[in-house]
């Protein structure tokens, strides 16, 4: 559990580490340079299963690499600190693991909840039929359509699979967890649950604001292309349509940040990759107005879309 400034939440996410159905197991709390009361509630818990320990502000990749440096069991779940677990949670990661011993990813879907929303089930495309639990096959075809299927508070991993791909990336303050699921799914197998079992709690904020400005350099996508290099095109397709997915994720937060060169070059790039297609297509139109108007344009076609479907 990385933590950093997390004292409001921090405790429902220990509680619910506590809770869990299955009790063997060791909550490694890593604080990031906190300057809240955060260390001091975790200190109030006197289960000697939590660990902490201490190290200056170093981000959250190397929280976590710290607390996979630190873990001694072989397979090691993340729990972020404004997040929880459902009971059964770790319990249900244990039976995947042992259902599936050739797999060395291991999750379960999610809910999403924001206090001004809502909760909602995450939205998971592309599942086979009637899939319920077992090896997620074609997990760039689902993620390129879905909500992350793949989410930090909602899966484990075998600690040496984590550690032969150099844990979280340091370094990089977006999509560091994106990249991290990534090559794990292009190097190992996935065993997947769709029983909800976790809860990501949104910021406030989150959902109206445009998000934080996407870095550039674009590290995460430069790594994400070196994947598809290492794969060959002719086996990364779902690869593929996943980095346009980034891009044109990132070309999004530009529009709604008002910078509509940025916008285009990313959504050229989605297209480079994914290929001329509808929805791209018209986002790049977009993009060619000015800064505001773009803004304003998407925006406007965004709430249409939403009210046309919530009527429907």
């Amino acid at each position: 559990m990385p933590l950093y400034n997390k004292e409001k939440e921090v405790a429902r996410a220990i509680i619910s580490a506590l809770a869990q159905s299955m009790s063997d197991f060791e909550l490694i709390v890593v604080d990031d340079g906190s300057t809240d009361s955060g260390p001091k509630i975790v200190r109030g818990y006197r289960d000697p299963r939590i660990r902490m320990e201490l190290q200056a502000n170093a981000g959250v990749s190397a929280a976590r690499n710290r607390g996979i440096e630190l873990a001694r069991a072989g397979l090691i779940a993340f729990l972020d600190a404004d997040d929880e677990w459902h009971p059964n949670f770790l319990m249900t990661i244990l039976d995947l693991a042992l259902k599936y011993p050739e797999c060395s990813v291991f999750a379960t879907s999610y809910y999403i909840a924001n206090t001004k929303t809502g909760t909602r089930r995450a939205v998971l495309r592309g599942l086979p039929p009637n899939f319920r639990e077992g090896i997620l096959q074609g997990y760039f075809e689902v993620a390129s359509q879905s909500d992350p299927p793949l989410w930090s508070s909602a899966i484990a991993v075998r600690g040496a699979a984590i550690r032969a791909i150099g844990g979280f990336p340091v370094g990089v303050a977006t999509g560091e967890d994106l990249l991290t699921w990534a090559k794990l799914a292009v190097e190992y197998k996935i065993a997947y649950s769709i029983a909800p079992l976790a809860t990501f709690w949104e910021p406030e904020e989150m959902s109206s604001r445009p998000g934080r400005v996407p870095a550039v350099p674009d590290r995460v996508g430069e790594e994400l292309a070196q994947l598809i290099d290492r794969r060959g095109s002719a086996a990364a397709a779902g690869l593929i349509d996943y980095v346009a997915h980034w891009h044109r994720m990132r070309g999004v937060i530009f529009l709604r940040l008002a910078d509509s060169r940025s916008a285009r070059a990313e959504f050229e790039k989605a297209m480079c990759l994914a290929g001329v297609r509808g929805r791209l297509l018209a986002l790049f139109l977009i993009s060619l107005m000015p800064g505001p108007s773009a803004r304003l344009f998407y925006e406007t076609m965004k709430r249409m879309l939403t009210f046309r479907v919530t009527r429907a």
